[in-house]
């Protein structure tokens, strides 16, 4: 049996000059090449959650080889060529049975394969609502991004961009309901973003599951529920660690805060633990 490659059979990657340039004129690197499969790593920091069914793009690579080549990086110490971008076409070839893969060797560092990474995949059609919202939010936490900054880097405007990132107010316990009920509709999951607390959110989740409850009539019981309680809500800082470490809240009992008041209430905290006043239980 013939070796089986990743190129398209009319293409000749190592012997055809216009093809290489065609590929580096658009990443900026200086070679493209055949890299065996084995010597090729998925990103341990890839920020897709889950790949998707690979089953249509597996037969189009069995077929017609990897029309896109790979965007990776060379790690000396391990021999290895980490994906920077392809991490679908890389796991689809290994089920194709391909034994090399047409790659763009690109040279950078940490924070810039997290963001090319994170870009080139936000900038994809298949994310969930929540892959999209920590996506950003790992933008503007690593990179400490405006989400004008975002918006100019994805090519999206910039209200989406902020529209996005309210879910990742929703707790962990309501996305998974609402994962586990088939809610990923944005415009939905934005109504239960805008619920005042966790357990509001829970209901708008069981309301729009069990009664299948469209965005205006999410939107009209969200605001029919804000008219009919004169109380103000508390404002409520939610903060997850990009690697999911920790996550930190903050409710003060008024319900507008601005940037500086938070600030300060949790530099306040802050000294209280580093001086010892507060446990560690208790914090």
């Amino acid at each position: 049996m013939s070796k089986r490659i990743g190129l398209p059979v009319t293409l000749k990657m190592r012997h055809d000059a216009h093809y290489v340039e065609t590929l580096t004129s658009f990443s900026g690197a200086s070679i493209g090449r055949m890299i065996p499969l084995n010597k090729v790593r998925p990103n341990p920091d890839q920020p897709r959650k889950a790949l998707g069914d690979l089953r249509e793009l597996t037969d189009s690579i069995r077929e017609k080889g990897v029309l896109e080549p790979l965007l990776v990086r060379f790690i000396p110490r391990e021999d290895t060529y980490y994906i920077i971008s392809g991490e679908r076409r890389y796991h689809a070839s290994k089920a194709a049975g391909l034994h090399e893969l047409p790659c763009i060797e690109k040279i950078a560092d940490d924070a810039e394969t997290l963001e090319i990474g994170l870009i080139e995949n936000l900038q994809r059609k298949d994310l969930t609502p929540f892959e999209e919202a920590d996506g950003l939010q790992r933008l503007a936490t690593h990179f400490d991004y405006t989400h004008d900054d975002i918006a100019k880097k994805i090519g999206r405007a910039r209200s989406s961009v902020t529209e996005t990132m309210s879910l990742t107010v929703i707790p962990d316990a309501v996305r998974k309901d609402c994962i586990e009920r088939g809610i990923f509709s944005k415009s939905l999951l934005l109504q239960v973003s805008r619920q005042p607390n966790e357990k509001k959110m829970l209901e708008m989740v069981n309301r729009i599951a069990q009664g299948g409850l469209t965005r205006d009539e999410a939107r009209k019981a969200r605001k029919a529920e804000s008219a009919s309680d004169s109380r103000p809500q508390p404002f409520l800082f939610d903060y997850r660690a990009p690697d999911e470490s920790f996550h930190v809240r903050v409710q003060f009992r008024k319900s507008h805060v601005g940037r500086e008041e938070l600030a300060a209430a949790i530099r306040s905290v802050l000294r209280e633990i580093e001086s010892g006043s507060i446990s560690s239980s208790a914090a």
